[in-house]
């Protein structure tokens, strides 16, 4: 099929669906986590060793509670997703609540752009929301990764632009944002930075969520370097289904004598945020594949 065919087809499926209320898209969420947990069981040895090797200290009950947590933040972010392709501003600032936004102003008005880290935790789609609560500065953007699926991508970077953020093709990300520091002075760019790199373009390792060795990007500081920009971490708790509560944070490394002190600082200020709720992480992707290479030697 056609790509674009096919993306006639998705929106003629989803875009109904965003006109329901959360409350019946939530219904669905339901027999989808079900679906996705007992029928097709998506990932769930994934799901159960990082769970398993991360959180040495809970239980068997306890594991299986943030085990069902996931599934079903899983499934609520795929509706809630959906429903970013027709929600009011107002529905979206009932359910987001952003702290510390003056952060975001006063660096802005210093003219430095702002680096924003985040992770895969609670939804991360309804994070670009966080424009309606600034008015500095103007310009916001994403870094992502294409989808192969070039259909179901057009779809996505539909719905990441519902609040008129920009996104921005990681191949292509120093190019444009050394143009946006020309051209605009501030801006605050989003950087989703805890999946797992290409360990081939990345040597860069730290103890994270009790395994020793956890590969880390490094890209975004190295950018952010370039661009004279200030480091901010987005937490994000849960407090009830569907609402979300997010907090500007300022990065302040406590190491002065490694080579990339803001993301590994950001690495540690994620665990906190993951150890406070596990369930809301996206635990089904294969975070800890690679190993450094003196270490694969020693163990062979």
């Amino acid at each position: 099929m056609k790509p674009r065919n096919k993306y006639r087809l998705y929106m003629a499926l989803f875009k109904p669906l965003s006109w329901l209320p959360l409350r019946m898209l939530y219904g669905i969420s339901d027999m989808l986590r079900f679906l996705l947990q007992y029928v097709i069981k998506y990932r769930r040895k994934v799901v159960r060793e990082n769970l398993t090797a991360s959180l040495p200290d809970k239980s068997v009950s306890e594991l299986r509670r943030i085990e069902n947590q996931f599934y079903r933040q899983f499934a609520d972010n795929i509706v809630e997703t959906i429903k970013l392709l027709h929600i009011s501003d107002r529905t979206i600032n009932k359910r987001v609540k952003v702290l510390n936004s003056e952060l975001v102003e006063d660096i802005a008005r210093s003219g430095q752009p702002i680096m924003l880290y985040l992770g895969h935790y609670g939804n991360w789609e309804w994070v670009p929301a966080i424009t309606l609560h600034f008015d500095e500065p103007k310009i916001a953007a994403q870094i992502y990764k294409a989808i192969h699926d070039e259909a179901f991508d057009k779809v996505m970077l539909r719905v990441r632009s519902r609040f008129k953020s920009q996104n921005i093709e990681q191949y292509s990300a120093m190019r444009t944002l050394l143009r946006f520091r020309r051209d605009y002075g501030t801006f605050i760019v989003g950087i989703l930075d805890d999946h797992s790199p290409n360990h081939n373009r990345s040597a860069h390792y730290m103890p994270w969520l009790n395994h020793p060795y956890t590969i880390y990007n490094v890209g975004a500081e190295e950018i952010g370097r370039r661009l004279d920009a200030e480091f901010v971490y987005l937490d994000v708790e849960k407090p009830r289904r569907g609402h979300y509560t997010l907090t500007f944070k300022r990065i302040m490394p406590t190491e002065t004598d490694t080579e990339y002190p803001y993301t590994r600082e950001y690495m540690r200020m994620l665990e906190a945020t993951i150890r406070r709720a596990p369930g809301y992480w996206l635990w089904s992707h294969k975070r800890w594949r690679y190993q450094p290479a003196e270490q694969t030697e020693t163990e062979q």
